[in-house]
């Protein structure tokens, strides 16, 4: 998808002698969005805006190292070592360390003349990852100004971690004005490097610069343009962790200090092997447990788990946890909210009238070995148009409210209400206040969104999802000792397939078949055929809809 942003000026960041002023600039080709006070903290306000860019350029995903001057430098080294398999031929030896002296000279001499060619190719893409957003396909936080908060919301760029930042209004002193409403702000890298300048003993000044938007079109010339074109799976990926959020979860609280420990000890090791889960324990009047694997080390938190029954989550990505580490000075308590096994998980991080979220998904990675698990996360009632601008109409109108709020007011059955509610948030109208337990009407963009085209990634995803909707999927099998092996029979017309699959620990598919022709023919090296897809998708939401009724009663 292309996005569009169009800004009056950079923002920026001034400092007096006595003052700090903080200066976002809105997009312009969204409706005025304006603020402007004082921060009573301005320290909790910078680090938890730091926090938030950190998830903006965050990108764990394996790349690729360059090898140019290893090469190089070991096809220097040839020579050398044919002169070695000759060591009983003196003379030959003789004219050969001549030659490698004449070629050593040679060497040195390209290495001078390419070196400037190699620092400044360096020197540019870090230039372009620092300077240039688009670049890097970062998309520029969201900033939504609400009666009770103004919150940013951002998503990293490899697709797999989302950030919230909520500041109250009791974060500042006094509030001279202010206009509700959403827009996207120019949130550079060189912004946050003078961000890292505001200090305590100046008082700062923080506001959404309304001006821009009574610049006469005559300036356009003077604008701030930018256009980043980015992946459907992304859009997608940011949409569907909205509904993931308000989905019933197994919740504990942590203390700072548990977050610090685990990063500590992630820090100190560094895994060779899978499995590589960090998985909770939770045992009914016992100390939440941590425990990371392969080497099944247990870190035992300060919160007791108050729950009736023993609960066991995996999750995966565990290393994307550093993220949180410079807000654990200034945070008060943690609460993570686990959804199931390789399913998204939720960091809420509680500072002084500030709330930061962290939502990552089950996987940093997002190949074709999580296919389908983020649409296990929403259901889809059926809602005609009239319920569902019934529902977005009162959002609008009171901008945030919880769900039987919205049920009382509306007037409409509660799952028909969670039904619109869903479809908005897949839509990008709406989103969810984990830490609230209220949804709140937020346009992520302003053009809209093609929800049919972001549904699924591929057209076997979608006949995977047909097969889900049509009940044309059965498990005969299931077992799990060292992975987990599945089979289990697919109705597709007037053929049924038996298919199977084989997910090691990490739940990463390493075996399957399939009676189907597009199996036969590509096995695995195109991704899964739809009906392994689909008895994947049917798998994990049996298990999800189990753990879900399992822990509704903790909820």
């Amino acid at each position: 998808m292309l996005f569009n942003f169009t800004y009056a000026k950079s923002s920026v960041i001034e400092h007096s002698g006595d003052m700090t002023r903080v200066n976002f600039s809105p997009d312009l080709k969204r409706e005025p969005v304006f603020f402007r006070g004082k921060l009573k903290n301005a320290i909790m306000f910078r680090e938890g805006m730091s926090a938030l860019r950190d998830v903006v350029v965050s990108d764990l995903r394996y790349k690729k190292k360059d090898r140019s001057e290893y090469m190089e430098w070991l096809k220097c080294e040839e020579m050398k070592r044919l002169s070695k398999h000759m060591e009983g031929k003196n003379d030959l030896v003789e004219k050969m360390n001549i030659v490698n002296a004449e070629l050593k000279v040679l060497q040195d001499r390209q290495y001078a003349r390419w070196k400037p060619y190699y620092d400044a190719r360096n020197k540019l893409r870090k230039y372009l990852e620092a300077v240039n957003p688009a670049f890097r396909w970062v998309f520029d936080p969201v900033i939504t100004v609400h009666p009770d908060e103004l919150f940013f919301e951002c998503f990293s760029q490899d697709e797999s971690s989302y950030a919230r930042l909520g500041a109250g209004y009791d974060l500042f002193e006094n509030i001279s004005e202010y206009e509700c409403g959403t827009t996207n702000i120019d949130f550079s890298a060189q912004l946050f490097g003078e961000m890292q300048k505001i200090r305590t003993y100046k008082s700062t000044h923080f506001e959404i610069d309304p001006g821009g938007f009574q610049v006469e079109t005559t300036g356009q010339e003077t604008y701030k343009e930018k256009k980043i074109d980015l992946p459907d799976s992304w859009v997608r990926g940011f949409l569907q962790v909205q509904s993931a959020m308000s989905l019933p979860m197994v919740s504990f609280t942590l203390s700072p200090v548990d977050i610090y420990n685990m990063c500590l000890f992630m820090k100190r090791n560094r895994e060779k092997e899978s499995p590589r889960a960090l998985r909770y324990e939770l045992t009914p009047g016992k100390p939440v447990t941590a425990v990371f694997e392969p080497w099944e080390y247990k870190l035992e938190c300060g919160s007791i788990w108050e729950g009736e029954e023993a609960v066991s989550v995996r999750t995966w990505g565990r290393r994307r946890l550093h993220i949180l580490e410079r807000l654990i000075p200034v945070t008060k308590k943690v609460k993570v909210f686990l959804l199931g096994r390789g399913l998204p998980s939720f960091y809420v991080m509680y500072l002084d009238d500030m709330i930061f979220t962290l939502g990552l998904s089950g996987w940093t990675a997002n190949d074709w070995s999580g296919e389908g698990n983020f649409d296990l996360l929403s259901s889809r009632a059926k809602v005609d148009v009239y319920e569902t601008s019934a529902v977005l109409n009162y959002l609008k109108e009171k901008k945030f409210a919880p769900l039987d709020e919205i049920v009382f007011q509306t007037k409409l059955d509660r799952p028909k209400v969670s039904g619109a509610l869903n479809l908005w948030c897949q839509s990008g109208k709406v989103t969810y206040d984990l830490a609230g337990g209220t949804y709140r009407y937020r346009e992520l963009t302003k053009e809209q969104i093609p929800l049919d085209d972001l549904t699924y990634r591929n057209e076997r995803e979608k006949s995977a999802g047909r097969f889900l909707l049509e009940g044309a999927v059965s498990i005969t099998s299931r077992k799990e000792e060292t992975g987990l092996e599945v089979s289990g029979k697919i109705k597709d017309g007037k053929n049924i397939y038996d298919t199977n699959l084989t997910m090691d620990r990490d739940d990463r598919i390493i075996k399957a078949e399939c009676g189907c022709y597009w199996h036969k023919q590509n096995k695995l090296h195109k991704g899964p055929c739809e009906h392994i897809i689909s008895l994947r998708s049917f798998s994990a939401r049996e298990e999800n809809f189990k753990f879900i009724k399992e822990t509704e009663k903790f909820s």
